[in-house]
């Protein structure tokens, strides 16, 4: 495809079945040689050229029966009949029919002197053809499209799964513009434009609710079993599935960039991208080949021409050779796997961004969990209004309110909602300012006014210790505590509390089950909010309070102590600390453009409970390509050794390299009944 006038780059996706063209080229040439490889159909869009088999699977199958016929008809001819030259004939014809791909993609090869499986089986059955064995060469050729058909057949069940997510966008959505009602196709949806769902309906477009109540089943974007509530103001995404209620929502991107043909994107690309294992494969596959090819040919010609040997026998033999040292079941033994796990994680929401991440998953037993968001909600709740002198608790809220009123952080948004519940009136504030790790600052009035933690307590008052009393108490209680206060000193303490997840304990417990070793509790609270976390879930290590750059560094101390290590936490700000990870994973990332681009694998739920699954499933990931790998470098080498004394047979070295392919791609398929242990709502 490369060597087509003005094509710069090629690249086929084995996992999706789809093939990529970069540069300025004639469409028409590129689909033309696409669809002569391998009798897919091809259709240009843009600079992309997807492959789609479509009736060429039925073709197959058809030419495949045609094929048996015509071997039936030859050995009935050979039984009942005197053979002849109709019985050579009918072998023949089953040979053409049956091997006419293998063929042409094997003497397109050949004459780019590259040396893969269509060649061997091409030349064994043009050998077995110059011998005179017409019925050997009918059954290789039989055989041979069987095994295509079935492996081709098994794969589109695994590319199902990411053809079944393209199905689910919807075609057409329904929108208000000009102050009229349009039905129009998704591609013309502008970001802007108030989309019109109504119950039942697919949602067209990514956007926020603006107007209506109900409940959208979104699993074909976070794996979740039980629809969402959405309001005014909830983020919907495409492909979800309105319920009982009507719902206008604001389109906030368009089709291109929703977030579900992102996920396909992004699991497409996990499915081109070759694993560990895989590439080990690839490297000895292209060594193997034209060994076992120069093997074959000095089977058949040396014994003959050294020791005056009948040449019959031994050039059977080394076409025997030929067959059955194809490597196609070493071939696809990590592919299929690759692309079974993949496509299984993404129906349940969670996307690895290829097989380099899974095979790494799968030998992990070091992690590395933030707490706020990950383990907890992440949606503190103010628990305690305590002052510390006459300031009424409503006024040190009100105080509190004020400043955060800018503020994005999770307890900032906890301090303005316990505000908004009492109807507290908020003063103007100005001069805002976010003190990394402490907390903030604004003017409130004629006075600078400080809410944050112990820190900011030590810095903005190091000599009074009012506070210091409260904020003990409620640290042993595991809440977090926020000292507000002027620069005159400290006015009171605000406790707050985030509620730890329910299926958090539950999932400590199913990665020890799935062979984790060492948990570590990573937190920006205190020491003592944090260690009580630690304790309720059984952490081994808990690190606190750190900052960011605090999270980095514990990170790359624990890799240093205990190897390859999976990190866990919001996909934003703890970005550093999963950069630096082996794995790092971003939990509830839905609609996160940043998240989904730099996470290596992406909860797209707040379901911790998904971690379990994604660990073990990279785990039987490991185990499923050993088993293949294993069970075909036997298989080969047993039938290998079959050869030299003459058992082996040119239908039973196909039926067995068949046998073997077929078998390496059914365990592979096992990957994609893996499910989640622990539901929801933390049950396992």
């Amino acid at each position: 495809m490369a060597a087509l006038p003005g094509v710069s780059r090629a690249v086929l996706n084995f996992g999706a079945a789809t093939l990529t063209v970069q540069g300025r080229f004639d469409p028409r040439a590129v689909v033309r040689q696409a669809a002569a490889h391998d009798g897919v159909v091809a259709r240009p869009d843009g600079k992309t050229v997807a492959t789609r088999p479509t009736w060429v699977r039925n073709f197959q199958a058809w030419r495949t029966a045609v094929s048996g016929l015509a071997l039936l008809a030859g050995w009935g001819m050979e039984l009942f009949a005197r053979p002849g030259p109709l019985t050579i004939l009918l072998f023949a014809a089953a040979t053409l029919v049956g091997g006419y791909a293998t063929i042409c993609r094997g003497l397109r090869a050949l004459s780019r002197f590259q040396f893969d499986m269509n060649v061997m089986m091409t030349g064994a059955v043009t050998g077995a053809a110059l011998i005179g064995q017409w019925e050997e060469g009918a059954a290789v050729a039989f055989l041979y499209a069987v095994s295509n058909l079935l492996e081709a057949t098994t794969l589109d069940r695994a590319r199902r799964t990411i053809r079944g997510l393209m199905d689910l966008a919807p075609r057409e959505g329904r929108i208000r513009r000009g102050g009229q009602e349009l039905i129009v196709p998704v591609e013309d949806v502008r970001v802007g434009d108030l989309l019109l769902v109504r119950p039942g309906e697919k949602i067209a477009a990514d956007g926020i609710v603006r107007a209506g109540i109900s409940t959208v089943d979104q699993s074909a974007i976070t794996g979740e079993s039980v629809p969402s509530d959405k309001a005014a103001k909830d983020r919907v995404f495409a492909g979800t599935l309105n319920g009982f209620g009507a719902l206008e929502v604001e389109v906030t991107r368009r089709v291109a960039d929703t977030t579900l043909h992102r996920i396909i994107h992004l699991v497409e690309e996990a499915q081109a991208q070759r694993a560990p294992s895989q590439q080990f494969v690839d490297r000895f596959a292209r060594v193997y080949t034209p060994a076992v090819l120069g093997l074959a040919i000095a089977l058949g010609l040396l014994p003959p021409l050294l020791f005056g040997q009948p040449w019959g026998p031994w050039i059977y033999r080394g076409l025997a050779l030929l067959i059955v040292s194809c490597p196609c079941a070493l071939v696809v033994s990590t592919p299929v796997s690759i692309l079974s796990a993949v496509a299984n994680a993404a129906r349940q929401g969670v996307l690895i961004k290829g097989g380099a991440h899974l095979e790494a998953l799968g030998r992990i037993s070091t992690v590395a969990l933030d707490k706020t968001g990950t383990l907890t909600t992440g949606r503190p709740e103010v628990t305690d209004v305590l002052p510390l002198d006459d300031t009424g608790p409503e006024a040190l809220l009100a105080l509190a309110a004020a400043v955060e009123v800018r503020s994005e952080h999770p307890l900032a948004r906890a301090i303005l909602r316990a505000a908004e519940k009492r109807h507290l009136p908020l003063q103007p504030a100005s001069e805002f300012t976010a003190i990394p790790g402490q907390g903030a600052r604004a003017s409130v009035g004629t006075q600078a006014v400080y809410v944050g933690n112990r820190r900011l307590a030590e810095e903005v008052w190091p000599q009074d210790n009012r506070a210091a009393g409260v904020v003990a108490r409620l640290e042993v209680q595991g809440k977090t505590a926020m000292i507000v206060g002027t620069g005159e000193g400290p006015l009171g303490v605000i406790g707050l509390e985030d509620i730890l997840r329910p299926e958090s304990r539950d999932a400590v417990t199913c990665l020890r089950a799935a062979g984790v070793s060492h948990v570590a509790l990573l937190s920006g609270d205190n020491a003592a909010v944090a260690g009580s976390i630690a304790r309720a879930i059984g952490a081994d290590d808990v690190r606190a309070p750190l900052l960011p750059e605090d999270k980095l560094a514990a990170v790359r101390d624990l890799r240093e102590r205990y190897g390859d290590l999976v990190m866990v936490g919001d996909g934003v700000n703890d970005a550093p600390a999963l950069a630096a990870a082996t794995v790092g994973v971003a939990m509830g990332v839905a609609g996160s453009d940043v998240a989904l681009e730099t996470a290596d694998v992406a909860l797209m739920s707040d379901d911790l409970g998904k971690l379990p699954f994604v660990m073990g499933l990279g785990r039987a990931t490991v185990r499923v390509i050993q088993q293949n790998i294993a069970f075909a470098l036997v298989i080969k080498a047993l039938a290998i050794a079959a050869v030299f004394p003459g058992w082996l047979t040119l239908w039973l070295a196909v039926l067995g390299d068949m046998g073997a392919s077929v078998l390496v791609t059914l365990n592979g398929m096992r990957l994609l009944a893996l499910r989640p242990v622990i539901d929801r709502g933390g049950r396992r």
